[in-house]
């Protein structure tokens, strides 16, 4: 069997692996990944585009980060045995494990002043239709091909929360973040849907 370790402990906040560390992936029977989320979100989406989600356990040894820590106390890191999990992805080729954003282009530190206009559903549910400050999404590793999305219409106000299987978005130029890292381009449409046809197998 041949077992691929990646060593991507010294990533940046925000920053993906770049393509040339996750070529062995591609060839891999398993895969030990070392990193925080984004490093383990890059692995499964590489996988997912050579097909072999299902056929090639991957472990993870999160980083010492808030995200990583959060994201392997829900999937039981170091207990239990191998399972078959829910695989939350999007329609431009990635991957979703713990956090997504979508906000105003321009983004930073200023994010919350910003407001960006979209109309979004989740399952067949209308959750925004004009001016939001952000949508968040997160995958429920509590369920089974579900996400939950929370829209922020103003700051320090009410939000609203709903789960379901797929959320779509129509929006003025947004910037997306997947799982801390920003899509390299704002985006008009974005979809992330929790893929019932598709799992990725967790060496815990």
């Amino acid at each position: 069997m041949s077992s691929v370790e990646l060593d991507l402990r010294r990533l940046e906040p925000g920053e993906a692996p770049r393509p040339t560390q996750l070529e062995p992936v591609r060839a891999a029977d398993a895969v030990v990944v070392r990193g925080p989320v984004p490093a383990l979100s890059a692995v499964l989406a590489t996988l997912l585009k050579a097909g072999r989600t299902a056929e090639v356990p991957v472990a993870w040894e999160p980083g010492a980060d808030k995200s990583s820590v959060a994201l392997g106390r829900a999937l039981g890191i170091g207990t239990g045995g191998p399972r078959d999990l829910t695989l939350v992805r999007d329609d431009h080729g990635g991957v979703l494990l713990h956090h997504g954003r979508i906000e105003a282009a321009g983004g930073g530190r200023r994010s919350l002043s910003r407001r960006v206009g979209l109309q979004a559903h989740h399952d067949d549910i209308r959750v925004a239709d004009g001016e939001v400050t952000r949508i968040d999404v997160r995958p429920d590793w509590t369920a089974v091909d579900t996400i939950g999305v929370t829209v922020m219409t103003l700051p320090l106000r009410p939000t609203r929360h709903t789960s379901g299987r797929a959320l779509q978005v129509a929006s003025d130029p947004a910037r997306v973040l997947r799982d801390g890292v920003p899509y390299p381009r704002p985006v008009n449409r974005w979809t992330w849907y929790a893929d019932d046809r598709v799992r990725w197998r967790l060496q815990p």
